[in-house]
């Protein structure tokens, strides 16, 4: 089951990992949230982070914790 996260506005959010490799050619994981479920999602918030929601907007994204 995906990680789901519900916003102060009442919208859930799903947590997705994606590899990509950057310019410089060096590989990467990056973390984002979709209202859908995808391939690539995360039954859990990695270690060391959690999630926080934008004031302006409550969008929510990982910060280092």
């Amino acid at each position: 089951m995906a990680y789901s996260y519900k916003n102060s506005k009442g919208q859930t959010y799903y947590l997705h990992s994606k590899d990509v490799t950057l310019k410089n050619g060096r590989r990467q994981t990056i973390y984002f949230f979709a209202r859908d479920v995808r391939s690539g999602s995360l039954d859990s918030v990695p270690g060391g982070m959690r999630v926080i929601e934008t004031k302006r907007t409550g969008m929510p994204v990982l910060k280092k914790a």
